[in-house]
């Protein structure tokens, strides 16, 4: 009978929780090693679930009537939660979010880099009606803000402007986003002002909220970027989160200590700052970023970019809808095709793709790069950061991270380089994640906590997603579930989605 119901679970995963006989809609995940999301050394155990809820962990005997899945001595951890995604691109054309669930990941918060779905309320009440596969969470995103408050508008934003953006981001904060969330390398963010960027955050940190920031440079000028973050987090009170943590100049290459040293200085002065980040020295942007200046036909900014960040032989064309013929390809292959020199020859892409997309207003997406700009000790010296949780930055179209974030750190940074031990690697993707947004209820494994699990095989999870198939699934990711169903096993999803909206907890009065 046991067996029966455990094949029932595994092929008919909508059926499992059917209220038949008593105890029928419970199950005993056995015979695993437990990692709680805590940092705590693992253990032996197992831990039964139902209807959503964890109901017990640690020596279990099942009922007589109640599922029981065999876990084959693997490891069981909390569901990931990726604190920076953009894949809610993904929600359209695949509701059941494989790019996700296959890392493990069981919650991603969007509404990152300044771009969020607006109004917010809207975009939650159509995931309550048609639900995906995974939970979601979201902040309200500054540059969003701008094109509704003040038609986004490239210049600082007027008083009455930034009271009109406060209303709207305080509807999204009603709706229950987690914040503010600013790209300020991107239009029309960059061209506002620190005051600005305050006045909101203020707004945020009243109502119990966070502000996360794509700062204004990640490259030559990472070091005043990241006061101006510190600053603002230090004026408005809100915690604040620095996205997707990178060295991406090669004159800072190897000062790890010192960024991290500015980080713990303001900790120490009483600013909540911390930070998230991916496995990769690769970036994945839209190619103005490589106009410091917002000015895109800069030839001078664009010139300094190539040689002090991205040179053209790191510089790949990830998504280019005026000639999609040189995707994949790298700046210096193109302009060595067209016979011009890459300055050039970037420059007049970037008009391309500006005129494409005046003529083509309905796509979203004309154009993005992927730059190598990284050196991997810095990855892996800001990774073990104490107050740095682990991010995918990713949609599952282009880069690598999109697919293979998570599965990458197990694998490569966890067992390959030893930056961390195992718990470690867990615990900065599940619960230092969840402490990070001020969730309580995900993010470890414990009485009453939601069911939300990945079973995985510390011995072979690996990424697989390469720059030539960033789709590629990972290895070593056997069972994830959400809210206590079986979302994906043998290498796909099940078909069912229980993902639920996350919010932040509400700010007592």
């Amino acid at each position: 009978m046991k067996k029966l119901l455990a094949l029932l679970l595994a092929t008919a995963p909508t059926l499992v929780f059917a209220a038949a006989a008593p105890n029928l809609d419970s199950a005993v995940i056995a015979n695993v090693s437990i990692i709680d999301g805590t940092g705590a050394p693992a253990r032996k155990g197992s831990v039964r679930i139902a209807d959503g809820k964890i109901l017990a962990v640690g020596d279990i005997v099942p009922g007589n009537t109640e599922i029981v899945i065999d876990g084959n001595g693997k490891t069981l951890a909390p569901g990931f939660i990726d604190t920076h995604s953009h894949h809610d691109y993904d929600i359209p054309k695949s509701p059941d979010m494989v790019a996700v669930v296959s890392q493990g990941v069981t919650t991603i918060i969007v509404g990152q880099d300044g771009s969020s779905q607006s109004p917010l309320r809207d975009f939650f009440a159509k995931l309550a009606k048609s639900p995906i596969a995974v939970n979601l969470g979201s902040y309200s995103g500054h540059n969003t803000l701008r094109e509704q408050g003040m038609n986004a508008a490239r210049r600082p934003a007027a008083d009455e402007e930034i009271a009109r953006m406060s209303q709207l981001l305080e509807e999204d904060m009603a709706a229950g986003a987690f914040g503010l969330s600013t790209g300020l390398q991107y239009e029309t963010g960059n061209f506002s002002s620190t005051a600005e960027i305050v006045a909101l955050a203020k707004v945020s940190a009243r109502l119990g909220g966070r502000y996360i920031s794509h700062m204004r440079d990640e490259e030559s000028e990472l070091m005043s970027a990241l006061q101006e973050t510190i600053d603002i987090g230090r004026e408005s009170g809100a915690p604040v989160q620095v996205s997707h943590l990178k060295i991406g100049a090669r004159k800072l290459w190897g000062s790890a200590d010192k960024v991290l040293k500015l980080m713990d200085d303001a900790r120490t002065s009483g600013v909540d700052i911390t930070a998230d980040i991916y496995p990769y020295t690769y970036w994945q942007s839209t190619m103005r970023v490589m106009f410091p200046n917002g000015i895109y036909d800069d030839r001078k900014g664009l010139a300094s970019k190539l040689k002090e960040s991205t040179s053209p032989e790191g510089l790949y064309f990830s998504r280019f809808q005026p000639d999609p013929a040189i995707v994949g390809k790298s700046l210096a292959q193109v302009a060595k095709e067209r016979n011009a020199p890459p300055v050039d020859v970037y420059l007049a892409l970037m008009k391309q793709a500006i005129e494409y997309q005046k003529a083509h207003p309905e796509e979203e997406r004309v154009e993005s790069v992927i730059g190598t700009s990284m050196r991997e000790d810095d990855v892996a010296h800001l990774m073990a950061w104490e107050h740095a949780n682990i991010c995918s930055d990713g949609v599952s179209i282009g880069h690598p991270r999109g697919h293979g974030t998570f599965p990458r750190v197990l694998g490569h940074y966890v067992r390959e380089k030893k930056v961390m031990t195992l718990e470690r690697g867990v615990y900065k993707m599940t619960g230092l994640a969840a402490k990070h947004l001020g969730i309580t209820d995900r993010g470890i494994i414990a009485e009453g906590n939601s069911a939300d699990l990945v079973l995985f095989d510390p011995t072979t999870v690996i990424d697989r997603a390469t720059m030539q198939n960033p789709t590629a699934l990972s290895a070593g990711i056997e069972k994830v579930w959400v809210n206590g169903k079986l979302v994906y096993q043998d290498r796909r999803t099940t078909g069912v989605r229980p993902g639920q909206i996350v919010r932040p907890p509400k700010k007592a009065e």
